[in-house]
């Protein structure tokens, strides 16, 4: 059996151990640098557990399934995931799996065991039939990565774990907008011109939130009339950060440019000449802003960084005062305040509820994209080409979950059907 021997080379200690020959020839694995024996020592023990056990940090078969997720979090989920998505897994797990599951082993976790976690959560009847889904399969992505990838488990226990039966239908949160509600919207908030334009391309376009305030003016061409949609706006919060609103000198929110959505949301649309003509006053006004403002204008500028988990590149956004100089090429935000400061997806936050309270409509920011798509279904657009212009991979989500029934598509269906039955 392969030991750990702990030398001294010099004033440090050193540990050592024997791994298997290459090329014929003995091989060995150390590392310097310890102040102690016993710390050489104690590091070379974890460092040698780790090789016997082929380059994990544990045995599968004691480790609590609390450590395990944290090994699945930054092997799986932190690399392959969306920003986002990341962050809501590690909620689920910080506050659901980790205090209810994790103290047992990742080995001894049986199927029983899950559908009675799941089903208390049920009977708790705190949680929407949507929220418990999003925690079965965060327990399900964790057990079959467990199962299929790592090899930890010869037998995946959540498979057979489902969902009780909700008998109550759930509400629908989408609201389709009216013209009459557009137009009291966008009268609202005519002198806040970052809003306006926002809600307006919004409207147009049927853009994502994200991928409205992720747009800079080189992905508009208003010669051609089209916009490329080709990367989003995604906020991180720094290490000790907190997530509330954007104060100046005090917000550890930060702004990253991110990959869209799916392959088939990089797309270029069309766009027509009251959008058009509407951004080129917007952008004409953002331009005397800034000459206005002068040195205090907040200039927005791309930083590449490294992501720290997955090592790949991204574009951070970082903003400085005009009158300080910054070697970065600026990114020229379209949807900025007057003063130039961005505030990215927090923008439209206060004025929802403006529209909630004061205007009295149901309002979400995805709603203008749920309105756009539907009034052209309603106005007899093609389906694909629809598809295509929210970014759909195909028509059938677009079908299921952008296009709402109105009461003109009711009606129509009606008539179709009489004009039938009396031909």
């Amino acid at each position: 059996m392969r030991k750990v021997n702990v030398v001294k080379r010099g004033k440090v200690f050193q540990y050592k151990f024997e791994i298997a020959p290459q090329g014929g020839k003995r091989k060995f694995k150390s590392k310097s640098g310890f102040k102690t024996r016993a710390s050489a020592f104690e590091a070379g023990c974890l460092a040698y557990n780790e090789y016997i056990q082929t380059g994990r940090c544990f045995e599968p078969s004691e480790t609590s399934y609390s450590d395990y997720l944290d090994y699945w979090m930054k092997e799986h989920v932190e690399i392959n995931l969306k920003y986002n998505t990341v962050e809501s897994y590690r909620r689920i797990i910080n506050i659901h799996l980790k205090p209810k599951l994790g103290c047992y082993q990742l080995a001894k976790i049986t199927s029983a065991t899950l559908q009675e976690f799941i089903n208390k959560l049920y009977r708790d009847g705190s949680y929407s039939k949507n929220y418990l889904k999003t925690i079965l399969k965060v327990v399900k992505c964790s057990f079959t990565y467990a199962t299929d990838v790592a090899e930890f488990l010869k037998t995946n226990p959540s498979v057979k774990v489902k969902i009780p039966r909700y008998d109550e239908i759930e509400k629908d949160p989408v609201h389709i907008f009216t013209k009459e509600e557009v137009n009291k919207i966008l009268k609202r908030f005519s002198t806040n011109h970052c809003i306006y334009y926002a809600f307006l391309t919004a409207y147009y376009t049927g853009l994502r939130v994200s991928e409205v305030f992720g747009l800079t003016w080189d992905d508009i061409d208003l010669v051609n009339k089209t916009i490329n949609v080709d990367k989003i706006i995604v906020k991180r919060n720094q290490e000790g950060g907190s997530k509330k609103k954007h104060v100046r000198g005090k917000s550890k929110t930060v702004w990253y440019f991110g990959t869209c959505k799916t392959k088939s949301s990089v797309r270029v649309i069309d766009i027509g000449n009251t959008l058009v003509n509407a951004l080129k006053e917007y952008k004409l006004e953002q331009e005397i802003f800034r000459e206005q403002y002068g040195d205090s204008y907040i200039i927005n500028y791309k930083k590449e960084v490294k992501n720290p988990w997955t090592g790949k590149q991204e574009t951070k956004i970082v903003s400085a005062c005009a009158e300080i100089e910054v070697a970065l090429p600026e990114a020229h935000l379209v949807f900025v305040k007057n003063d130039g400061t961005f505030e990215g997806n927090d923008t439209p936050k206060y004025p929802f509820k403006v529209i909630h309270y004061e205007l009295g409509i149901p309002c979400r920011f995805h709603d203008f994209r749920d309105t756009h798509a539907t009034r052209l279904i309603e106005s007899g657009a093609d389906i694909k080409a629809v598809s295509k212009r929210l970014g759909h991979s195909n028509i059938q989500t677009t079908y299921n979950i952008y296009v709402r029934v109105t009461e003109k598509m009711e009606d129509s269906v009606v008539n179709i059907f009489e004009e039938y039955a009396m031909a």
